[in-house]
């Protein structure tokens, strides 16, 4: 029998480290899915903020509304227009890379300020090129959106099972942030995919996703455990880094849907 690999879920992070939105379908472009890590957080030194160092922006939990985007955090509740920006131009950086963006609103800023008691701004990158990506890997340079490196994150379903069956206290995939999480035959298989396509949408393989603390902090309470960083590490290790999903960019735009065929 013929395995058969199919979409089961697709995410969106509208704002870097912010919790994920699970959809139903969504627009797969050059940066990434359309609407997914166009924003982030950045401190007063205009460097981009994590929940490495912050587990607890776990805990806010954005909403697409038609033309807004919607924030809930305890008992708090923010929104502000897709669409709106200020014009003055901002330089942060994405680890090495350079990346172009602006501010929100002056009162977006002030509210994450307040729920997070530091200062902080919230901007967004706006135009494909404002943030390039140098895959040594590919040997190729991608536009790519505030992600940390890559425009898409892909797992296979096998290869949470088999971490799932080494562990205690089971996991959910939103520990690993993925875009897509397709049915898989075997671990890790992902891994070795190349060429692939999704509906309309033909995606190449980039390099499988190293792994850092941020996979240990609990997405249902932003609090930092040892696990399963430290299970992954004594079988997925390669070259120091933690390997679980894989990097992935799309090589056209179009629609994909839960459901939809993995067709190689």
């Amino acid at each position: 029998m013929i395995m058969k690999y199919v979409v089961k879920e697709l995410y969106l992070y509208p704002i870097k480290s912010l919790a994920g939105i699970a959809v139903q379908s969504a627009k797969a472009e050059e940066m990434g899915f359309e609407n997914d890590r166009r924003w982030m957080l950045i401190d007063e030194e205009n460097q981009f903020i994590t929940q490495r160092k912050h587990p607890n922006l776990s805990q806010f939990y954005p909403q697409i509304k038609e033309d807004k985007i919607e924030i809930l955090h305890q008992d708090k509740k923010h929104e502000f227009f897709i669409s709106e920006s200020l014009d003055e131009h901002i330089f942060s950086k994405v680890w090495d890379d350079e990346s172009k963006v602006v501010e929100v609103n002056k009162a977006t800023s002030k509210w994450f300020s307040e729920a997070l008691g530091f200062s902080c701004k919230l901007v967004k990158i706006i135009n494909k090129g404002d943030r390039k990506h140098i895959s040594t890997k590919l040997n190729q340079t991608l536009n790519v959106s505030l992600a940390d490196g890559y425009p898409y994150l892909l797992i296979g379903s096998k290869s949470l099972d088999a971490l799932n069956e080494k562990l205690e206290e089971k996991v959910t995939i939103k520990r690993f942030r993925p875009n897509i999480v397709i049915s898989t035959e075997t671990p890790h298989e992902e891994d070795f995919f190349t060429v692939f396509q999704i509906g309309s949408v033909k995606f190449q393989n980039a390099k499988p996703c190293g792994r850092c603390v941020m996979i240990n902090n609990n997405p249902m309470t932003g609090i930092m455990m040892k696990e399963p960083l430290k299970t992954l590490s004594t079988y997925r290790t390669s070259n120091n880094n933690v390997l679980f999903g894989t990097n992935i960019f799309s090589l056209n735009e179009g629609i994909i849907a839960v459901g939809a065929d993995v067709v190689f």
